[in-house]
Formats: structure tokens, C-alpha cells, sequence
């Protein structure tokens, strides 16, 4: 597949008091059975079109946002550094083009452990990216992922990097809980079913805006037809409750969201029409 991420140049936006920077990782290149397993041949390769894919497969972006208030640099989420597909691990080129220097980095936020989503915490050289960063997870995540059942099911490969990736941080790594505000005017969601313990986060200012991470992991699958199976989902029941939730909570409201793997720079707001949402 060719590269469909054009998103070098970064997107920089405010909310309230916070200055906002969306850096890209690059994409990721999912196939159908993963987006979609339970839809119709025919939806497939509609959807697989609209999202700008090939026969099989459609990209996913990754949309990183670097968040600064008052003395902290926050964070969130990591990429995928050269642990999940060479079409990511984009992060620190892209930190660089936005002039962001990794080591002025305060705090990492993870909402969770796929390793799209934590694998950029080390460099090839197995040196942490954000060397002088807080790195933050939600406890039930850390726990989630340590439940050795999952070593012996399809998860196996996803929980060995997890583990390895919070070994690898070591004491700058810090255990929180949903609904505790680490950051003045940011606060952690629980939003659990994609992995046990994922978290998003709603920042202050405005009509606000959360920061969904993968609760909504698709701009056109998540919002249409949110009971399907999404491949990656831990619990499926758990996810189609939080991402009911969520739309139905937001499509009531002005908030703005803004999601990982949405198209670039992955900001909108949910609009419902009938049963169905929509992302605008």
C-alpha cells in the first residue's frame, strides 16, 4: 500500500488554556477482518473506500497531541517506534518538524498498551524517547496486561510488549486511577473495553474536548454501526457500552473529540441522525 499520510506538517490548535500540537506517527495498514469481521462483503469494500483503502486493507492514522499548560509538556500515547509497522514510528521525526524536543517533555499519558500506542516509548537503542517524562497508565491497564491468561491466547504478542514496554520505563513509571486529575484542567476517563483498564481524557476550557484514544477507533466503523466486532477489542461487549456512551453523550453536545486513528489531525464532533452518528 502506498503511503496516504500527508500529515508532516503539524496542526497546532487552543482550548481554554491549553496549546495543542497533533504530531503524526505516520499510519498503520489494517485489513478488513480487523476494521469490520462481522460486515458484508459489499459493506466491507464500501467502507474500505471510504476510508481510503485498497481491496483489503485501509489506512489508519495516528494522531499524537502534544498538550502544553503552565511549566508541563504532556503526551499522549507514544506511536508505535519499530514495534508494529513500518508505515509508523514516525513520532520523533515529526516531534522534530514541530520543533518539540523529546527531553522538554513533562509527562506521558498512555490510554493504553497496543503497541501502536506505546511501542515509541523506547528508541532502537532501547533508550526511553521521553528520558526526563513522568509516563503515566491507569492501574487497571497495568493489570490488565498482567493476567497471564493472555500469554496463552491470540493476545500473546500484545501482552509481552506490554510488559516489556512497562519494565522498560521503570521508576518514571506511575500508576493512576480514572476520574483523578493529574494535570490541573485534565482528567482521566475510564473508557474500558478496548483493553481492560484504556482511559481517555477530558481537557477543561470551552464546551471541551476529550481526547478519545481508541474508545471510538474508527471515523466511519465506530460511528455507524457501533455494535460491530472491531478485531482488536478485548471485550467486545464492554466496547459497544463505552462507545454508545460516548456517542450518545457527545452527539447531545458542542464538545469536540479527537481521535487516534481518525483521518488527520482527527478532530470533529458527533452528530446523530436517526439510530445511526456520524463524525462531522
Amino acid at each position: 500500500m502506498e503511503s496516504k499520510d500527508s500529515s508532516n506538517v503539524p496542526y497546532r490548535f487552543t482550548h481554554g488554556e491549553f496549546d495543542i500540537t497533533v504530531v503524526s506517527d505516520g499510519f498503520i495498514a489494517l485489513p478488513s477482518d480487523i476494521i469490520m469481521p462481522e460486515a458484508s462483503a459489499q459493506d466491507k469494500r464500501a467502507i474500505l473506500a471510504r476510508l481510503g483503502g485498497g481491496r483489503t486493507t485501509a489506512p489508519m492514522y495516528t494522531n499524537i497531541p502534544v498538550i502544553r499548560t503552565g511549566k508541563e509538556i504532556v503526551i499522549v500515547d507514544t506511536g508505535s517506534g519499530s514495534q508494529f509497522q513500518d508505515t509508523a514510528g514516525a513520532l520523533e521525526e515529526n516531534l522534530k518538524r514541530a520543533d518539540i524536543d523529546p527531553a522538554s517533555v513533562t509527562k506521558v499519558i498512555l490510554t493504553h498498551a497496543h503497541p501502536d500506542h506505546m511501542g515509541g516509548i523506547l528508541r532502537d537503542d532501547g533508550s526511553l524517547l521521553f528520558a526526563n517524562a513522568e509516563h503515566l497508565v491507569n492501574v487497571d491497564e497495568w493489570s490488565f496486561w498482567q493476567d497471564d491468561a493472555l500469554l496463552a491466547e491470540g493476545l500473546r504478542p500484545f501482552a509481552a510488549g506490554a510488559r516489556s514496554n512497562f519494565a522498560a520505563i521503570g521508576e518514571r513509571l506511575t500508576m493512576v486511577a480514572p476520574g483523578t486529575a493529574t494535570i490541573n484542567g485534565i482528567e482521566i476517563v475510564s473508557t474500558p473495553g478496548h483493553t481492560g483498564g484504556h482511559i481517555s481524557l477530558s481537557l477543561e476550557g470551552g464546551d471541551g474536548l476529550l481526547i478519545t484514544g481508541d474508545a471510538l477507533t474508527n471515523p466511519v466503523v465506530s460511528f455507524e454501526h457501533p455494535d460491530w466486532r472491531f478485531g482488536f477489542d478485548a471485550d467486545h461487549d464492554t466496547a459497544v457500552r463505552t462507545r454508545r456512551m460516548l456517542l450518545d453523550r457527545f452527539a447531545r453536545s458542542s464538545t469536540k473529540l479527537l481521535g487516534y486513528h481518525w483521518s488527520y489531525p482527527g478532530i470533529g464532533q458527533v452528530a446523530r441522525f436517526g439510530e445511526a452518528y456520524s463524525l462531522v
